[in-house]
């Protein structure tokens, strides 16, 4: 058996096991300088969910936040979106999820190998520098804290109005006058 079968036939165990696993992607000495380590999930296709990813943070911080957000989705029915703000993962901070297409420098390889390139979707949780900032936003500590995306929100132009306060202006009914035609009276 190679080394990829090995690989695939633990992942598949853990996947059974506990619905989804689990992969880091580490530089290697041969990686430029700048290369920043990522994690994402493998299984969450299978219940019809995109996959996860998350970039530059160390290994245990990446696994711990991707196997949270994975709990809810599956265990909790969180539906993530682009721009979604996820809040409790960091302390003081949100986290932001990100819809983008599957790049070169976050690639889910194992999770494209499982599903197909057809099947596997993307969402990155993008997580603020100590500024509060993200990486598409001006000011982001971007050589301290490398962090590559597949996207980035949209601004909000405003909020929107949740509910529905009525139409303005006086009120009036229409009723129907006493000799049987229609007509407009004030109540």
């Amino acid at each position: 058996m190679s080394y990829l079968d090995d690989f695939f036939e633990e992942q598949s165990e853990i996947i059974e096991r506990f619905g989804w696993a689990v992969v880091h992607v580490l530089p290697t000495e041969e990686d430029p300088a700048d290369t920043a380590p990522f994690a994402y999930t493998v299984g969450l296709t299978g219940y019809g969910f995109p996959e996860l990813t998350v970039a530059g943070l160390p290994p245990e911080a990446g696994h711990t936040l991707l196997n949270e957000v994975a709990g809810r989705v599956c265990d909790e029915g969180l539906r993530l979106r682009h721009g979604h703000h996820i809040r409790g993962l960091i302390d003081g901070q949100e986290v932001r999820v990100v819809a983008g297409e599957i790049s070169e420098t976050l690639f889910p390889g194992a999770a494209l190998m499982r599903y197909g390139d057809g099947r596997v979707r993307l969402l990155q949780l993008a997580w603020p520098d100590p500024g509060d900032r993200f990486p598409w936003q001006s000011g982001y500590d971007a050589v301290t804290y490398p962090q590559p995306t597949i996207g980035a929100p949209l601004p909000r132009a405003g909020l929107r109005c949740r509910t529905f306060r009525g139409v303005p202006g006086p009120r009036r009914r229409r009723t129907r006058a006493a000799g049987g035609e229609g007509g407009n009276r004030e109540p």
